[in-house]
This record gives C-alpha cells, structure tokens and sequence, in this order.
C-alpha cells in the first residue's frame, strides 16, 4: 500500500522538463520516482555512477597541440553543422550567471 509522500525542492525547468518528458512516455512521476526508490533498495546504493566532472583545461595548461587539436575539432563540428548558435550558447551562460 502507497502510504508515505515524497517532497523535494528542485530547480523548475529541470522539473519541467523531466515531467515533460516522463508525460510523452506516459509515465507518472510517482513510478519513477518508486522505480528509482526500489533500484537503491536492490542495488544498495545509487543505481548509476556519481562523479565530480573534470574540469576542463584552461589555456595556460594546454600544448599548443592541443589547443589546435581543439580548434580543429570545433571548426570541423561548426562546418556539419553540430553545435549550438552564439547567441544562444551566450543567452545560456547569462541565464546560469543570473
């Protein structure tokens, strides 16, 4: 029987966008978030891995090989067209400084 409540305090587009998503699927937040309760229970610990991310190499810390092995790599995304548009990488960045 389902008979205790869940309340956390999270960032609104990440709720929004996660309960978007899960409403495309057709799944209701209550059984993923019972399915994510049940995978620590089975597995004894967070069911997938928790790392501090890298931090990336700043310009003084790179070869000069590397910063052009860089550059290239981004010329050759920005010419497949991969990538994001300048105003919106900067709109971004704006966004998470505010």
């Amino acid at each position: 029987m389902k008979d205790a409540t869940v309340s956390a305090r999270v960032e609104w587009n990440v709720k929004t966008e996660a309960e978007d998503i899960l409403q495309k699927l057709g799944i209701p937040v209550s059984v993923v978030i019972n399915s994510l309760y049940r995978q620590i229970i089975y597995r004894h610990g967070v069911p997938f891995t928790l790392t501090v991310p890298q931090e990336p190499k700043t310009l003084d810390a790179m070869t000069k090989e590397e910063l052009n092995a860089k550059l290239q790599h981004s010329f050759e995304q920005s010419l497949s067209g991969q990538g994001s548009p300048f105003d919106q990488v900067f709109d971004e960045l704006e966004g998470s400084l505010a």
